[in-house]
């Protein structure tokens, strides 16, 4: 299936000169979004997996129905102040300004093989981050699944030692 005739590009959103990618066309097509998530499942079908972990708020649209698939859990990636226990957080830079991000202690067990799954990789700065904080939590990051990647902006740069799988390029 070619999952691109279900992306809609919306030009000069969020500033002029972006084209943007809007998934969700894709997502309120049932049988398509299904077909997506069990392509990406395929696409990662050969990874030991116990864990996956997805930044807010369209990683949570790709990874938590991939943890359901895969009969594994999900640990959600948030920005600050958004979790109740206790976290750790870390800073990063987003194509278009700064924010924070924030895991629970407890949501990565040191050991645990985890999948980072989001919709877009851009500049790869929301992935480093989600990376570095697995990484803190002691997780082995396996890879990372992405519904698209922007292979103009090379994201997979800051992406050492992970290994990227993308159901769609531009």
């Amino acid at each position: 299936m070619d999952f691109k005739e279900y992306i809609r590009v919306i030009p000069d959103f969020p500033q002029p000169g972006v084209r943007f990618k809007d998934i969700t066309t894709l997502l309120k097509n049932g049988p398509v979004y299904k077909q997506a998530v069990d392509a990406i499942r395929e696409m990662v079908s050969d990874l030991k997996i116990d864990m996956i972990a997805g930044p807010e708020a369209r990683g949570f649209v790709v990874g938590a129905p991939l943890a359901y698939s895969l009969g594994v859990g999900f640990a959600p990636i948030r920005k600050s102040g958004k979790l109740p226990g206790d976290c750790i957080e870390a800073d990063y830079s987003l194509e278009y300004g700064k924010d924070r991000l924030a895991m629970h202690r407890d949501s990565i067990q040191p050991g645990q093989r985890v999948l980072i799954a989001d919709d877009l990789l851009a500049t790869g700065g929301t992935l480093a981050t989600s990376a570095n904080l697995i990484r803190q939590l002691g997780g082995e990051i396996v890879g990372a699944a992405f519904l698209i990647e922007l292979s103009y902006l090379n994201g997979r740069e800051k992406l050492e030692g992970i290994e990227v799988r993308s159901l769609m390029t531009y």
